[in-house]
């Protein structure tokens, strides 16, 4: 990094962004990071964009006391859009089997480019907490353990420009959703937009992962998600053991836990259905072959199924059973989670904190994500991990399925948001 020194006990760097700074925030952001580190910053020059579509641009004077403050500092703002001036060439480094030099670069969940060649060159398969590995002019993200001897890593910040994703103007009320989570709004308000939201994906021929876990089944919202299964809504499930066993414990026996749905008291007897209901799928090799043998009739995971929606089911140390389908080998989940999420344009999350955050750490920020969860903790968790991009909906995941179920319309309503833009897929 070429630091010009502005006095013996001071180092300062000059860094300069460009985007919708104010009404994305960044701006405050930028701000607050150098107040942050006990730093001191010095605007050289800010231009606001005069129109909606135009950029503004900032010009920045940053200062520490130490060289290895600045270092640190500038690290911070490269993910808020900040890049030095001038822009060197990316430095790279041999990585070993599975390990990495210590500054190597750590990515977000932003679009990222580093300058290499002459040229900047995008990174693929983005996503957060990975390295970026460069062989014969590309860039792409790896995980850690993913990493290979001579394979040659992105190391320390120089070259390195990250793209944030800036606010929307209110196309569908998604931008004013994000980062905003309150148990005020009304649940019917909220579902509209995420209906709007999945008409558009759905019209542009785009892909929607749903993510559960079992209080789906535990509140009455299974039926209501495999009505959207069945009418072509969910385009892949990710999941674990949980909602499987308790989803067929309710087709087989009518309960969730040994919970009655639909008097909403204990059977007797009841706390041994999802040690039964795993009992029989085991027998018979799998929930497909539950299905293909008739043994398995309705639900969600049945509907999966009989609509060849393709499903994951992620495995814990804490799983009864686990039936046959439940992947127990956690590199293999986490790879199978990250191909079915694979150009995903929106994830719905629902009511899983294990699972959402885990997906989270998958997608790229511009990627976009609802979840909703009766404890709002959940849904702030999930944004402090880094999914900035998520708009929380705090209410009963059964409730919101109903509504859901209710606004999106009938069966034919896949088709039709498709009718509307023919050519949304082809973009």
């Amino acid at each position: 990094m070429a630091a010009g020194i502005s006095s013996p006990e001071s180092f300062s760097e000059i860094v300069e962004a460009e985007g919708h700074l104010i009404d994305s925030r960044l701006l405050a952001a930028v701000f607050d990071k150098v107040i942050e580190r006990r730093a001191r910053f010095d605007v050289l020059q800010f231009s606001i964009g005069r129109t909606n579509e135009e950029f503004s641009q900032l010009e920045l004077r940053v200062t520490t006391d130490t060289r290895d403050a600045l270092r640190e500092l500038v690290a911070e703002l490269i993910p808020l859009g900040c890049h030095p001036r001038p822009q060197g060439e990316v430095r790279l480094a041999a990585a070993g089997d599975g390990f990495v030099p210590d500054d190597f670069y750590s990515t977000t969940n932003h679009r990222t480019q580093i300058r290499h060649g002459g040229r900047w060159v995008d990174v693929e398969q983005q996503r957060m907490d990975a390295v970026v590995v460069v062989r014969d002019g590309r860039a792409v993200c790896r995980k850690l353990r993913d990493v290979r001897c001579g394979d040659r890593v992105v190391c320390g910040v120089d070259g390195i420009r990250v793209l944030p994703e800036f606010q929307e103007r209110d196309r569908l009320g998604f931008a004013f959703m994000t980062g905003d989570v309150s148990t005020e709004r009304r649940v019917e308000v909220s579902v509209s937009r995420v209906v709007g939201m999945m008409r558009e994906v759905k019209a542009e021929g785009g892909r929607i992962v749903v993510v559960a876990g079992p209080v789906v089944v535990h509140s009455g919202g299974g039926d209501y998600l495999s009505r959207l299964i069945r009418q072509g809504w969910v385009d892949g499930l990710l999941a674990g053991n949980a909602l499987a066993v308790h989803d067929v414990e309710r087709a087989f026996f009518g309960t969730s836990l040994g919970v009655d749905l639909d008097v909403g008291v204990a059977v007797d007897e009841g706390h041994k259905n999802h040690m039964r209901a795993i009992n029989v799928i085991r027998r018979v090799g799998g929930l497909r072959n539950a299905v293909e043998q008739g043994h398995l009739r309705t639900g969600v995971m049945h509907d999966l199924i009989e609509q060849n929606v393709p499903y994951v089911l992620a495995g814990s140390i804490r799983d009864d059973g686990p039936l046959p389908d439940t992947l127990m080998d956690l590199v293999e989940a986490q790879e199978r989670y990250a191909d079915m999420l694979h150009g995903a344009k929106l994830v719905i999350m629902l009511s899983s904190m294990l699972h959402s955050i885990g997906v989270g750490n998958m997608l790229p920020a511009w990627v976009r994500v609802v979840c909703v969860d009766i404890n709002p903790a959940v849904v702030t968790k999930l944004a402090d991990r880094g999914s900035s991009q998520t708009a929380g909906i705090v209410t009963d995941v059964g409730l919101f399925l109903h509504q859901l179920s209710a606004q999106i319309g009938g069966g034919a309503a896949v088709a039709e948001a498709r009718a509307a833009d023919p050519d949304g897929g082809n973009r």
